[in-house]
């Protein structure tokens, strides 16, 4: 990996150029969306994101599970992208759901580490003995979840979002998002498939360039920072 932004270096390592998040927040955790996308927007072909990575992706997307307290992902993408086992101890994996409709059965959940985020009137048939987290009558309020991720583990520091596009869409219309890790593939693949967010009115939330490299396959990685100035 080369770095072009902040300073350049050649063969950057992984590790260094995703050390620690971008910041932290004195009144709660520090949100991070992580997301892997074409030239054209998709950021799932055939359904996953597999098409679209690459190893060196793939490496930041599991530096960045490391470096995570806490993963939130929807219902949608916790089922197509298969996922496991939490990436470090006492990590924390919440799925969004409104209609509860998951495997309770899978690794995260039967290990400990998978909680269900949801509404009130929501996800009726969660299992006794999985953590949930209500908030908001019928429309989750992803703001109150986040402010609750501290009393279901002993840190929650830094929080990793995984889309999907729509999950993605309601964290930036409530303005959660401080930081942005985004891996751009060298292809466009057109289709209907999803974008990077969908479904969040009109808004303008500005974002500076913190880093920016390219690897051997011409893959962009880029991290932006939120402006709250």
């Amino acid at each position: 990996m080369r770095r072009l932004l902040p300073e350049p270096a050649d063969d950057v390592t992984v590790d260094n150029a995703y050390g620690s998040p971008l910041g932290s927040r004195p009144d709660g955790p520090w949100l991070g969306l992580c997301m892997v996308a074409s030239i054209d927007g998709s950021i799932a072909v055939d359904g996953t994101s597999a098409k679209l990575s690459s190893p060196t992706d793939t490496a930041v997307l599991a530096r960045l599970r490391r470096l995570a307290d806490v993963i939130v992902v929807g219902a949608g993408t916790f089922r197509d992208e298969g996922y496991g086992a939490r990436h470090k101890q006492d990590q924390r994996i919440g799925v969004v759901t409104r209609s509860g409709r998951l495997d309770y059965d899978s690794d995260i959940f039967t290990g400990g580490a998978g909680f269900v985020i949801t509404s009130e009137s929501g996800a009726p048939d969660v299992p006794t003995g999985i953590d949930v987290i209500r908030v908001g009558h019928e429309e989750i309020d992803l703001a109150a979840a986040i402010a609750r991720l501290p009393d279901l583990t002993q840190s929650a520091r830094y929080v990793q979002v995984e889309g999907g596009a729509a999950l993605n869409g309601a964290m930036f219309d409530a303005d959660l998002i401080d930081e942005i890790n985004l891996t751009t593939s060298p292809a466009t693949f057109g289709g209907p498939g999803p974008r990077v967010s969908s479904g969040a009115p009109v808004h303008t939330h500005r974002y500076e360039v913190a880093q920016l490299a390219i690897d051997d396959e011409s893959f962009v990685y880029t991290r932006w920072l939120r402006r709250r100035d």
